[in-house]
């Protein structure tokens, strides 16, 4: 039996009989008749080995403190809440052996059946001790001779959205409104990833692709939007865009590029400016600076009339000089005969100190201003002196 890494044994759940060479746990026991002084293997347990490729699961991204039993538990608990236990809620446990390798945060779990580990397939990115983890099949699985064993896809039916999955997406990372995102640069982290996609909506299911050996980025990943309507708008608007010696390439995954339809230009242009700061917060070396650039507080229209102008201004320093002391507040103002002026929908505070414009930052990115949600990011002081207002 192919062994991973080195390792010498099968990890065994407590409780359950230990393992005899060549068995599996719940198998019959070796019978007593010999040939050739050699035991017969009952059908049960050639019937074990010939299936058990098609019953493990690969799950991924543990936390530290997972182990044997706790996995077992878990994922017998959820599959018995999905309804995904072929034999009915009150047959036991539908997992029956895991393998944890600690070093590389990976557990193999063999279930019981072909079908239910299949099931356990719409299980990817469960959160397990607040984490959420991977489930793919083992590379050994053999997806030809799987398909005479058994269902190969999650049953249908699964209740999922018991255990806040959405349903029917196997974990919401297959089907056409998969995205591919190719270019990232290697420094950024998932959180940051995640981030800037989410600027556009909620994901349904996200995946960096990462290297086996050493779990660092590949440079590319995958996701999917709960609004799948969003889709198009998020592949155009930050297909190309320049991230340090990077450029991004996002894309439907089984297709070229689209287009928005119409409809959707605006939402289009309304993430424009988003992007630009989520951008900004993402490049490398950008270190924390006494001046904040605030987006999504004021339009342009309620900058038009002086009387407004006046409130705003003084709302802000009065709201933003809780978190230290202000030296200064600009806030871009349209041309009166219409021409394009730079930084309009913007808000720049200048604090006197950074550790000031820190909590500032804390303090007001992902507020709600009439709605929308705040974003707050550091900005070059040298860019506000000079008066340049676009990031």
């Amino acid at each position: 039996m192919h062994r991973f890494d080195g390792s010498s044994f099968v990890g065994q759940i407590p409780g359950t009989a230990p393992a005899i060479p060549g068995m599996f746990p719940n198998m019959l026991p070796l019978t007593g008749q010999q040939f050739g002084a050699l035991p017969v293997m009952p059908v049960q347990a050639m019937t074990q080995q010939a299936t058990r490729h098609a019953r493990r699961v690969y799950v991924g991204g543990l936390p530290p403190s997972a182990n044997e039993q706790s996995v077992a538990t878990f994922f017998s608990h959820v599959m018995s809440i999905i309804g995904g236990n072929t034999a009915g809620p009150d047959s036991g446990d539908s997992v029956v052996n895991v393998y944890i390798n600690h070093e590389k945060k990976f557990a193999f779990v063999e279930m019981r059946s072909v079908e239910e580990a299949s099931n356990a397939m719409a299980l990817d990115g469960i959160m397990f001790e607040g984490t959420p983890v991977k489930v793919r099949r083992p590379t050994d699985y053999n997806p030809s001779l799987a398909a005479t064993l058994g269902p190969s896809q999650p049953n249908p039916c699964l209740n999922l959205g018991a255990v806040g999955l959405t349903p029917g997406s196997a974990g919401g990372l297959e089907g056409p409104d998969r995205i591919f995102v190719g270019g990232l640069p290697y420094y950024l982290t998932e959180a940051q990833i995640r981030e800037l996609l989410e600027s556009f909506g909620p994901l349904r299911g996200f995946d960096l692709v990462k290297d086996r050996e050493t779990g660092n980025s590949k440079g590319y990943a995958f996701c999917v939007y709960q609004d799948l309507s969003v889709t198009d708008i998020a592949c155009t608007a930050l297909n190309g865009i320049k991230m340090g010696d990077k450029t991004l390439t996002v894309r439907r995954a089984n297709q070229g590029i689209s287009q928005p339809k119409p409809e959707q230009e605006s939402v289009l242009l309304h993430v424009q400016q988003q992007i630009a700061l989520q951008k900004l917060m993402l490049q490398p070396g950008v270190p924390a600076t006494k001046v904040l650039c605030l987006t999504q507080v004021v339009t342009a229209d309620e900058l038009k009339d002086d009387e407004d102008y006046e409130d705003i201004m003084e709302d802000m320093r009065t709201e933003c000089g809780k978190f230290g002391t202000l030296v200064k507040v600009v806030i871009p103002r349209p041309n009166p005969n219409g021409e394009p002026s730079p930084g309009v929908g913007k808000v720049f505070l200048e604090y006197a100190d950074v550790d000031s414009a820190t909590k500032a930052r804390s303090g007001l990115d992902g507020r709600k201003f009439g709605g929308n949600t705040v974003i707050a990011v550091f900005y070059p002081e040298n860019k506000l002196y000079q008066g340049e207002y676009e990031g």
